[in-house]
């Protein structure tokens, strides 16, 4: 065993009962090329811990956004699970130094490429996975997203809120939101505003932000989630 696993461990708040899973999760498959003998990578491992991350945050959004429908949770999912966030989390625990790669590869900067990281971090789930079984793995996945999207309160971001929600209302009537700036505080430096969004003389939600733009689209995002929830308690 190297001797920087036990540091790894220690971050991952995981120790493995085998640690050869561990060093298999972090070999990237540029090693199979460079030794005559069959060296066990961790595309296998990315492979199933892919599958146990997208169950673990699936659920995760299902229970904590009941209000909403198919398409926002797997828009959520979708922003959760890209290669810029996998190798935000792999780089946030230090992954990059302990990848064992080829020369060639080191030589590219391997280490650094986020895709080889994103990779990695999937590896180290499936590697929870099968050392500790589906709650070891499930605890690993929620430490490392609330880290970063704190207790899963707010929805990870739209896409284009305001244009949603103009597409959810075009198909009510024919009349556009409209924004209204209700508040604007703070120095010229560094102003906070405060929106509100209208339609047809009701006001849907509300938002703020650091400029008008922001404050906007946090209040299209309010006005989405009330109007799912008043829809799920039509249909209940």
């Amino acid at each position: 065993m190297a001797p920087d696993f036990n540091s790894l461990q220690d971050k991952i708040e995981h120790r493995f009962q085998n640690v050869k899973l561990l060093e298999a999760a972090l070999t990237h498959p540029s090693v199979a090329h460079e030794q005559p003998l069959s060296v066990e990578h961790n595309q296998r491992l990315e492979f199933l811990g892919d599958a146990v991350l997208g169950l673990v945050l699936t659920r995760e959004l299902y229970e904590k956004f009941p209000e909403l429908d198919e398409g926002p949770l797997t828009k959520a999912r979708a922003q959760l699970v890209n290669q810029r966030t996998l190798s935000m989390q792999a780089r946030r625990l230090g992954l990059g130094e302990h990848l064992i790669m080829s020369r060639g590869e080191l030589a590219n900067g391997g280490r650094e490429r986020s895709s080889s990281l994103a990779d990695a971090f999937e590896a180290i789930i499936g590697a929870v996975f099968m050392d500790g079984g589906y709650v070891p793995a499930c605890e690993f996945v929620l430490r490392c997203f609330r880290h970063s999207f704190g207790d899963f309160k707010l929805i990870p971001a739209y896409d284009n809120p305001k244009g949603e929600l103009q597409e959810l209302l075009q198909s009510r009537s024919a009349e556009p939101p409209r924004y209204e700036v209700t508040s604007a505080s703070g120095p010229d430096h560094d102003r906070s505003f405060e929106c509100a969004v209208i339609h047809e003389g009701r006001e849907l939600g509300r938002g703020g932000g650091k400029s008008k733009r922001s404050a906007e689209s946090a209040a299209a995002v309010a006005a989405l989630r009330a109007l799912k929830r008043e829809q799920s308690a039509v249909t209940a």
